[in-house]
């Protein structure tokens, strides 16, 4: 059942535009509840559930130039508030940053059949993550803590329309339960590992194998030790490389290459980025992923985006005003603002099959003596992604004479360039990550810095 009823609120604006004369208008809107449980020591910790509702609205005078208005208030008299509030914005408003309406607002879009369910007992959410930490406490006497834990269901609800009759609407569940294990041992210090599951409902979460997966990282680094700087053939995890390929995501948006933020030119298109055997997707609705919405902030249909294919650079990401300025068509990735915002979906990493996946020989459960890196930190403060370049702290393992041994404490760092033209192999198996599809990486000549 929607909660935002789409075709009074434009009925609404349609009779604000002929109260207050305007070019064109635009809005989009989105609805979500949330209900979220944390527990500590089989107590309850935190219990929330919060209701959020906001528009944005923008309005083009009749010079063309848009003013851009925000509000939680989707009666009569905050549309109104909101509809003049960006009217009068509009005056000020610079022609450097002119955008418009999509021309595929209106296009025909994939219908997404995705089951709607009623939302759990706030009760029912806290007993099931009561049950799981305490189900992780027996698996190891070395546990000794679950610090932190959540389990949330979603359900949300996202609109766009405007004055050309472009009208969408679309809405979802999620949950989400996290869980993130401690140890400690005298003499060692502490250690830790977490998982999370995700799915439509509570019931579509697989409990039990989160509970294996952050028991079986935890007690992975219980045996650690600390490794010598230098550099080392390095295999990452597809969650860590597609961490890091995000963080510097802005080498496939449009925006940031117009505004000179990125490493990436207008000229850059057509040129080499990594390795002839990868190829990279953006991928926003793939049918493994959790889709937020089938349009973007524009009303674009969300695309499969071809941005490198066999080592060249192919595409950017766009809104309408970037696929203008390039002579090309709105790819799906806008949000909306009066200078609209551009960002990656979803990443997936292939390799390219004529090409091969290079070192055929290299596999993270039979190769020995190497580096995995298993996750990354501090990936705000750590990369400078208009310049290219990362120095990141990581948990993972020292692999060698048949034996793993978790890293004490390493960074690793280097520019994103040389990173991506150091692959050497691509394995076969693509796993799903939150950010995206990936198999796992290998790296030659990864520079690491450990002890002195």
């Amino acid at each position: 059942m929607y909660k935002i009823n789409s075709k009074q609120l434009n009925d609404h604006l349609k009779k604000l535009a002929d109260k207050h004369p305007t070019s064109q208008w635009d809005l989009g809107a989105g609805y979500s509840t949330e209900t979220s449980a944390q527990v500590d020591k089989g107590d309850i910790r935190q219990m929330q559930s919060t209701q959020r509702i906001f528009a944005t609205l923008r309005v083009w005078n009749s010079q063309k130039l848009v003013g851009v208005a925000s509000t939680s208030d989707l009666s009569e008299n905050g549309l109104e508030r909101a509809f003049k509030g960006a009217l009068e914005a509009s005056h000020f408003s610079q022609p450097t940053y002119s955008t418009n309406f999509s021309p595929l607002a209106i296009a025909p879009i994939r219908t997404l059949k995705i089951p709607i369910t009623q939302a759990s007992e706030t009760i029912y959410l806290l007993d099931t993550l009561r049950q799981a930490k305490i189900d992780l406490l027996r698996r190891h006497k070395a546990i000794t803590s679950v610090p932190s834990n959540c389990i949330t269901e979603r359900m949300s609800e996202v609109i766009y329309l405007n004055s050309e009759g472009a009208l969408r609407h679309h809405n979802q569940t999620a949950a989400v339960i996290y869980l993130s294990a401690r140890s400690e041992q005298i003499g060692r210090k502490p250690r830790g590992g977490d998982a999370y599951r995700q799915g439509l409902r509570i019931t579509d979460l697989d409990i039990d194998s989160c509970i294996d997966e952050a028991v079986e990282r935890t007690i992975s680094h219980l045996d650690y030790k600390s490794i010598k700087s230098g550099y080392y053939i390095t295999c990452f995890s597809p969650g860590a490389f597609l961490n890091l390929m995000m963080a510097f995501s802005n080498i496939f948006n449009a925006r940031s290459v117009l505004d000179g933020v990125s490493i990436s030119r207008p000229e850059s298109l057509g040129q080499p980025l990594t390795v002839p055997f990868l190829s990279i997707y953006d991928h926003g609705l793939h049918p493994s992923m959790m889709i937020t919405s089938p349009f973007d902030g524009e009303g674009t249909p969300i695309q499969k985006v071809l941005l490198v294919e066999g080592g060249i650079l192919r595409n950017f990401v766009h809104s309408e005003s970037t696929a203008r300025q390039f002579g090309v068509a709105p790819t799906g990735h806008a949000g909306m603002s009066a200078k609209v915002s551009v960002g990656v979906d979803m990443l997936e990493i292939v390799a390219v099959p004529e090409a091969g996946r290079g070192d055929a020989t290299l596999h993270h459960q039979t190769s020995d003596n190497f580096i995995w890196v298993d996750s990354l930190s501090a990936l705000h403060s750590g990369v400078k992604a208009s310049q290219g370049l990362f120095s990141l702290p990581f948990d993972g393992w020292l692999v060698k004479g048949g034996e793993k041994h978790s890293i004490d404490s390493a960074v690793i760092t280097g520019d994103i360039c040389t990173f991506l033209n150091s692959i050497i192999a691509i394995e076969e198996l693509p796993v799903v990550t939150p950010e995206g599809i990936c198999p796992y990486i290998w790296i030659e000549g990864m520079s690491i810095i450990g002890e002195a």
